[in-house]
């Protein structure tokens, strides 16, 4: 219902927008004609026509941005009530049921087990909302160390099979060519976030059956490349950069089933460009599956003694853009 109110809103004030410039046209138009012999007042009616028609743009423009990103921020708010309500409540329903009934030693474990993964979920939510607030801080005083992404990638890959109880086989690492060892420059835990969070959409966003592929490679030398690769609801044409913005999810019905904050991807691209990377995604289209590229700059001795007086210094490295 919200959702039809502010498409019929942005509909409203492309509209008025639309017809006032129109009517801005036609009066100009019709004041030039009339005043064609006097030079200077028809230059002076252009510049204030041209002026007008901007402020009515630049208003129109304004207030259907607001309209989003209102929408945006309700939609994150919504889906953080839910994945936080959601566990809670499984927690709460194991809890009356230990209370008010015994249960035998494998049902208690089983109970257990259940809340521990509950309270993950609800730790994991948090965490992701706390780092989206953390990253908007240019200025972190925070020690970058020599990370081996390999090492870290797998490790990742078994905590997303454990999570979402996956066989082996549902996510595969295919082999470093040359079997070398990518290390990088950076923070662990906040790499470790962005690797979880592309693994979890992998997962998340393939219904019909989870088979992921993950890559490691070096790129232009100098690079340091993470491909992930699903099967799953693919992406329309139109939506592979505005995944990454903050709290934006894909429209349509398979994405209205599929749960999600709308942060994962902002803090995949945010921190791979604080750590002087870029993430971006490609697809086929809809139902065609969906390939997320990490990219980060691989670790030399110069670029160790350069991280160290950067953080120093309160300093970043430059992105892919700024390097180029």
């Amino acid at each position: 219902m919200n959702f039809t109110r502010r498409r019929g809103t942005i509909a409203f004030f492309i509209t008025l927008g639309t017809l006032l410039v129109g009517l801005a046209v036609t009066l100009n138009i019709g004041w030039v004609v009339l005043n064609e012999r006097t030079v200077a007042l028809a230059v002076v009616g252009i510049i204030l026509f041209a002026m007008l028609i901007a402020g009515v743009v630049l208003n129109t423009v304004f207030l259907v941005r607001e309209i989003r990103r209102n929408e945006r921020q309700d939609s994150f708010l919504n889906a953080v009530t839910h994945e936080l309500k959601t566990p809670i409540a499984s927690i709460r329903l194991y809890l009356e049921t230990l209370q008010r009934r015994p249960v035998d030693e494998a049902q208690r474990q089983q109970f257990y087990t259940n809340m521990l993964a509950d309270s993950d979920r609800l730790l994991a939510t948090v965490e992701q909302v706390l780092k989206a607030g953390q990253l908007g801080q240019r200025h972190r005083q925070q020690s970058r160390t020599l990370i081996d992404l390999g090492s870290l990638l797998s490790e990742c890959i078994a905590i997303t099979l454990q999570r979402h109880h996956l066989p082996p086989d549902a996510i595969v690492l295919q082999p470093v060519p040359g079997g070398v060892h990518l290390r990088v420059m950076g923070l662990a835990d906040d790499l470790r976030i962005a690797i979880l969070n592309l693994l979890d959409n992998a997962v998340k966003y393939s219904p019909e059956g989870v088979h992921v592929r993950c890559s490691l490679a070096i790129t232009h030398y100098t690079w340091a490349t993470l491909r992930i690769t699903d099967t799953g609801v693919g992406l329309p044409p139109n939506q592979h950069k505005r995944i990454f913005r903050r709290f934006y999810r894909v429209p349509g019905r398979t994405m209205l089933r599929i749960k999600g904050t709308g942060l994962g991807l902002f803090l995949v691209r945010s921190i791979a460009r604080q750590h002087g990377g870029d993430a971006t995604a490609a697809s086929q289209g809809p139902n065609m599956g969906t390939t997320i590229t990490l990219t980060l700059p691989l670790a030399n001795p110069s670029t160790a003694s350069e991280a160290s007086s950067s953080m120093a210094n309160g300093r970043s490295y430059p992105t892919m853009k700024e390097r180029a």
